[in-house]
């Protein structure tokens, strides 16, 4: 399992169209995968539904877990998107 630890940078937090773009990129990984809220709330990486329910907003902490065959591609890749702030401009 592989854990990373991150802020949400973005002003949206975890809305409808950066959850979906996080929940579109982790279905592509065969890892489980989990996004941990600051209370330690989860929800799978790949339930839109789930992340949104998690209610990030801008400046909160999470941890993503990845267990699986591609969980350390997983972790970069979702780091990559957090840290690029979804594409906002």
């Amino acid at each position: 399992m592989v854990t990373k630890r991150l802020t949400i940078l973005n002003e949206q937090g975890f809305h409808v169209r950066p959850a979906q773009l996080f929940t579109d990129k982790a279905t592509g990984f065969a890892a489980t995968i989990k996004v941990k809220n600051a209370n330690g709330d989860e929800a799978d990486a790949k339930s839109m539904l789930g992340l949104m329910t998690l209610g990030l907003a801008k400046g909160d902490q999470i941890t993503i877990e990845a267990d699986g065959p591609d969980e350390q591609e997983a972790i970069v890749s979702l780091t990559q998107m957090i840290e690029s702030l979804f594409g906002e401009v």
